[in-house]
């Protein structure tokens, strides 16, 4: 028997999918999770029984479902990933097959498309073909290095900007953030144009978005 665990916070997704792989005579459902948090709980529960197919969304409730593949890979080096996800995003999905994935589908994908895809993966099948995996692994490498670039960029903002932009992501305009830093107006105008310079975008919400992205503010 095949060994599969499902990973989806979409209850109503989830229990038809596992019912329908259950109706197979060669897989066993062993365990659901809607959430990471379910998902290492699981895995800590079944490890010595095994997960050996795991099907898993990217977007959880608590965290990402890339996570979730690595806890897998190290709960058992031979365990298997699928991920089914809505996700269109490659650099995302891309992420997934560094961290042990072996395949991908969309959910839109047939249930035979993902029986026979989660047969494959058990016989130690690869669902990509080298051609696509060099694609994805060199998505990686771009995105991480345009996360370096990002991150240089917000280590050149000052003090003085950074406290401006964390003043912007509370909703406040120039004149209460010239109120809270006790400076002028056009004072904190200068300060927002040399964030948008620093940091290569056009706008303050874009620039907001970049400084979230990197978590280097946080919305209140």
């Amino acid at each position: 028997m095949i060994r599969v665990m499902l990973v989806d916070d979409h209850a109503s997704f989830r229990q038809p999918l596992a019912f329908m792989l259950g109706r197979e005579v060669d897989i066993t459902v062993v365990a659901e999770a809607g959430s990471l948090a379910e998902a290492r709980a699981v895995l800590a529960r079944t490890q010595p029984v095994g997960v050996e197919v795991a099907i898993v969304d990217l977007h959880l409730p608590d965290g990402d479902g890339v996570d979730v593949v690595r806890d897998l890979r190290v709960a058992n080096p031979l365990g298997q990933v699928l991920v089914l996800s809505a996700e269109t995003e490659r650099d995302h999905l891309a992420r997934a097959i560094e961290a042990g994935a072996s395949g991908m589908l969309h959910k839109s994908a047939r249930i035979t498309e993902i029986i026979n895809a989660v047969r494959r993966l058990h016989a130690g099948e690869s669902l990509l073909s080298p051609r696509e995996t060099v694609e994805l692994f060199r998505l990686v490498g771009q995105q991480r290095d345009r996360d370096r670039r990002e991150r240089a960029a917000l280590d050149r903002l000052t003090p003085r900007e950074r406290e401006v932009l964390a003043a912007l992501a509370d909703g406040l305009n120039d004149k209460e953030i010239a109120q809270r830093l006790g400076i002028g107006n056009e004072t904190v105008r200068t300060h927002m144009v040399n964030v948008l310079g620093k940091l290569g975008v056009d706008s303050r919400l874009q620039a907001l978005v970049f400084a979230l992205r990197h978590g280097a503010i946080t919305l209140n």
